[in-house]
């Protein structure tokens, strides 16, 4: 008779043990960090190819920003995300300092092309890079107040103006590949805050008439003056090329978008081989481990090797989006899908662009392009929602 509760006690530690490793460890989506090693794995051995034959770039910094940014997902993936709602003017100074503080005398450093992006703090970083965490926790905090009803005309032009802010920051640099980065956020925010459909129709009609009048006011500018003082010259460039591929000289502004569709379509069905890309080997692809590492990727590993990164990319965007329908509360909800709307337009347009479906921005592309501040800027968005899973008991059941 008193062997019986003993047998019992025995037959009940393996689900009492297995319980305890389910507290321990039920933070932890399995198949949402089993993507994303594969991501950044696949991105490191592309990067090294990339840079192997280029001394401007170090693969150990590459690896120093992995190091950092999974210690940083790991920190933010604990912290209670929820706690972070209440601190939207707090955002908005954040965005404002990091942003204008390539201004600085003394700490900017110049970009190239006119750009003053970066800042020296013994190293060099870039502070609007930095800013995407806090324009998506601004934006994200800005909308949730609202209960998913953003409806009436007043509340929706302060939304507007908070989320706007840090868009008007970053042209002062001046950085439209970034900013356009910052305006696809807020887009997704007053999306998903529930702004009405013909607030945000009128916005974007706005937004269109606005970008007419800068052509045109600089336009007006270099008839007087004889050059032009809102736009760059290699921004109109782009837009130039974009438009008139067939016609834009292959020697000067069309040259960058001719040796990327070159270097994707010498690649085949299953590429050239690692470290056997000729157009980035050779020097005829410019800026390769950044802005378009999708070329030597496409060039080396071909068709399949693309196809290979699109399948990783859609798991991630499928399990990231899981977690945002899945969260308790519109704050957790809007900060998923703000970072899940990032990455898919960084995405579209980085490989876009190299295609010439897109204009050349020089937007990155996420876990893959090189760069230790992108890399860790990444792995701190990846903790968010990671944070927003753990915190919400509905996507564990």
């Amino acid at each position: 008779m008193t062997s019986l509760p003993q047998i019992s006690s025995l037959k009940s530690a393996p689900g009492a043990s297995r319980r305890g490793r389910e507290r321990r460890f039920g933070w932890i989506n399995l198949p949402f960090v089993v993507v994303v090693a594969a991501l950044v794995s696949y991105g490191l051995v592309v990067v090294y190819s990339a840079v192997s034959v280029d001394p401007d770039y170090s693969f150990s910094r590459q690896l120093a920003g992995v190091a950092a940014g999974v210690v940083l997902m790991a920190a933010v993936w604990r912290l209670d995300y929820r706690r972070l709602a209440e601190f939207t003017n707090v955002f908005l100074v954040i965005n404002v300092v990091l942003i204008l503080s390539p201004h600085i005398p003394g700490l900017g450093t110049d970009a190239g092309m006119g750009a003053k992006s970066w800042i020296n703090v013994g190293m060099q970083i870039q502070p609007g890079e930095f800013a995407k965490i806090t324009v998506i926790l601004l934006d994200a905090s800005v909308v949730s107040r609202y209960g998913g009803k953003l409806e009436d005309a007043g509340e929706y032009r302060k939304a507007l103006a908070y989320i706007l802010v840090p868009f008007a920051c970053i042209m002062t640099q001046p950085d439209l590949g970034t900013g356009l980065v910052y305006l696809f956020i807020g887009a997704v925010a007053l999306v998903m805050g529930g702004a009405r459909p013909k607030y945000l129709l009128i916005t974007l009609v706005a937004g269109i008439v606005a970008i007419a009048c800068v052509f045109a006011v600089d336009d007006a500018i270099k008839n007087s003056t004889g050059e032009y003082k809102l736009l760059k010259q290699y921004q109109r460039n782009r837009l130039f090329v974009f438009l008139n591929q067939d016609s834009a000289d292959l020697s000067s502004e069309g040259y960058n978008l001719k040796q990327a569709q070159i270097a994707i379509g010498s690649g085949g069905l299953f590429g050239k081989g690692l470290f056997q890309g000729t157009q980035h080997s050779l020097g005829l692809l410019p800026e390769a481990p950044t802005d378009f590492i999708f070329c030597v990727l496409a060039e080396e590993l071909g068709f399949v090797g693309a196809l290979v990164l699109l399948a990783l990319y859609v798991a991630l965007i499928l399990i990231s989006f899981r977690i945002a329908m899945a969260s308790n509360d519109l704050f957790g909800m809007v900060i998923v899908m703000c970072i899940v709307g990032m990455w898919l337009f960084q995405i579209l347009e980085n490989i876009g662009m190299d295609c010439g479906l897109m204009p050349i921005t020089g937007i990155p592309l996420p876990f893959v392009s090189y760069g230790s501040s992108f890399m860790v800027v990444n792995f701190v968005l990846l903790g968010l929602i990671g944070s927003v899973w753990s915190h919400n008991a509905t996507m564990k059941r």
